[in-house]
């Protein structure tokens, strides 16, 4: 994956985690506090950041397009994890909350091919 298409997505998907971070803290606290689902909203916007941070650190190295598998985790990570947690924090729907592991698993094999293609490199 290229530089400038990993760039574009960190640039969408920072904006969408303060977008839903900040409507979260306003436009959904009551739902969410009623619901009990502070917590998982906060928790998917958390990794949701975390790991658009991930992409900008890849879109930054050298040479990008050697880590696209890294690249394709996270942005499915993002989207089963987190994307997971904000439907359930609001629709209440449990079943999603099996999707989320799913979303970890790629998070994890994100940060373990990064590791994997340091040590390879050389």
């Amino acid at each position: 994956m290229k530089k400038r298409t990993i760039l574009s997505f960190v640039g969408i998907s920072g904006a969408l985690a303060v977008g839903l971070g900040a409507f979260g803290a306003h436009a959904l606290k009551e739902i969410l506090a009623q619901n009990g689902y502070t917590e998982v909203f906060k928790t998917a916007n958390q990794y949701h950041f975390y790991h658009t941070f991930a992409l900008a650190f890849i879109a930054l190295l050298p040479q990008p397009e050697q880590y696209k598998w890294a690249t394709y985790s996270f942005i499915v990570g993002i989207v089963l994890f987190s994307g997971s947690l904000y439907v359930l924090s609001v629709s209440k729907i449990g079943i999603l909350g099996a999707i989320t592991p799913f979303g970890g698993v790629f998070f994890i094999a994100g940060w373990l091919i990064l590791c994997f293609k340091a040590f390879l490199k050389r």
